[in-house]
């Protein structure tokens, strides 16, 4: 594996963990055991991608690549689909991380 396919990896890695973090939301009834599995194996799905890129980057750089696309994802997801406020000072700080994570990714 190169880099970049780690890079593939960590970048998977962070999309299922967009899908874990909304899964909860709608995991909390336990009424609706298909979502709660679907949201287990994300969380699975997106630890063992994060660690198969841990292989060939550094892990300060990729865990911080990895929570700020969940928590950027996280919270787009939920102000276009949730309803949560999109207010100037949340774009702001969402914007902030992108910026975070984009400077992390190009040191390497």
């Amino acid at each position: 594996m190169n880099a970049a396919t780690a890079w593939l990896a960590l970048f998977a890695a962070g999309g299922l963990e967009i899908l874990f973090a909304v899964g909860l939301k709608s995991a909390t009834r336990f009424d609706r055991p298909w979502v709660l599995a679907g949201t287990i194996a994300s969380l699975l799905g997106s630890l063992s991608l994060l660690t198969f890129s841990l292989r060939h980057l550094p892990v300060g750089s990729a865990y911080a690549v990895w929570t700020g696309i969940g928590a950027v994802g996280t919270a787009i997801v939920g102000m276009v689909l949730l309803g949560e406020s999109a207010s100037a000072l949340r774009l702001l700080c969402i914007g902030l991380i992108v910026m975070g994570v984009v400077g992390l990714k190009s040191l390497h």
